[in-house]
């Protein structure tokens, strides 16, 4: 066990006494349950605005914040988070791995993806690390695009922690293949052979000639966010393709405006997974799963 695993025994009298104090949120005052979103940068998240939206729906008594944090405090910053009263915290780049590692305990689909987007503290001195990235991926293709992925042949360009925490949840929609390009093939490929049990899964380079026609490619790569595209050709694309790019701005993402002009079905961008993946974070804390549409259409209004 690393110093950092032991948060729990290290400070289980700490907690102890906090917990007898009242000094927990929503146990011995009506002081509102604190949660919050923590990364580096964080200015621009959106989780307050939706997480504020979910708590009015669904009448809970909770405040919500940013909290900027660089790599080198973050632990400590976690750790002094819920030792101080707080219930469940986001957590996003580039924090995911951390969060994995500092976590007492992962879910299965969080231990999957080797990386946490979802922290809880359970009992009085255990942190939980989930992932529910994938789930609101899932949610947002059916529910909310109504992408049938059944059968479909599934690409997805990346092979990093965006495509680790999406691959169960997709292959549990029993795609016909799924087939992950990287700019390093390998890292690809072993990422393939490790999600295998769960479904047809192919490894390749952007290079490959697997690299054509298919019915639903999903950008899990960070080049939107840096302005650029993957190397990709437009042969991946046939009339009935549709795009997704995980990235979300106001304007449309570069993979966007290339699946647009190479004339895909759709294109389509990650409003709705942040959404939905954050439904899933509140429905865990909470115990209770907020109505999504009407937030997603506040979201994209705004």
């Amino acid at each position: 066990m690393t110093a950092d695993h032991a948060f729990a025994a290290s400070n289980e009298a700490r907690l102890a006494a906090i917990a007898g104090s009242g000094a927990v949120a929503n146990s011995m005052t009506s002081a509102p349950d604190q949660y919050g979103v923590i990364g580096h940068p964080i200015a621009h998240s959106w989780s307050p605005f939706i997480h504020g939206l979910f708590a009015r729906q669904t009448e809970q008594a909770m405040v919500y914040k940013r909290f900027d944090v660089p790599p080198a405090k973050f632990r400590r910053h976690v750790v002094h988070f819920f030792l101080h009263g707080g219930r469940g915290l986001n957590v996003t780049l580039p924090h995911k791995v951390a969060a994995a590692e500092l976590a007492n305990e992962l879910t299965p689909r969080a231990e999957r993806a080797g990386a946490v987007n979802t922290l809880m503290m359970q009992g009085e001195n255990e942190i939980i690390g989930d992932n529910t990235d994938g789930e609101g991926l899932a949610r947002d293709l059916q529910d909310n695009c109504g992408v049938a992925v059944s059968g479909m042949r599934i690409l997805i360009l990346g092979a990093g922690g965006a495509a680790r925490g999406v691959l169960a949840p997709l292959l549990a929609l029993l795609p016909s293949e799924i087939v992950i390009a990287n700019r390093t093939a390998a890292r690809a490929s072993s990422l393939a052979r490790e999600f295998a049990p769960l479904g047809n899964l192919i490894g390749c380079g952007f290079d490959s000639q697997l690299l054509s026609h298919f019915d639903l490619i999903i950008n899990a790569t960070s080049a939107s966010t840096q302005g650029e595209t993957p190397p990709i050709t437009a042969a991946l694309l046939h009339e009935g393709t549709v795009c997704y790019d995980m990235a979300y701005g106001r304007e449309k993402t570069p993979f966007v405006r290339w699946a647009e002009s190479n004339g895909c079905k759709r294109a389509l961008q990650g409003w709705g997974m942040l959404v939905e993946q954050a439904a899933e974070s509140f429905s865990i804390w909470r115990g209770i799963r907020p109505e999504t549409a009407p937030v997603l259409q506040a979201l994209i209004a705004s």
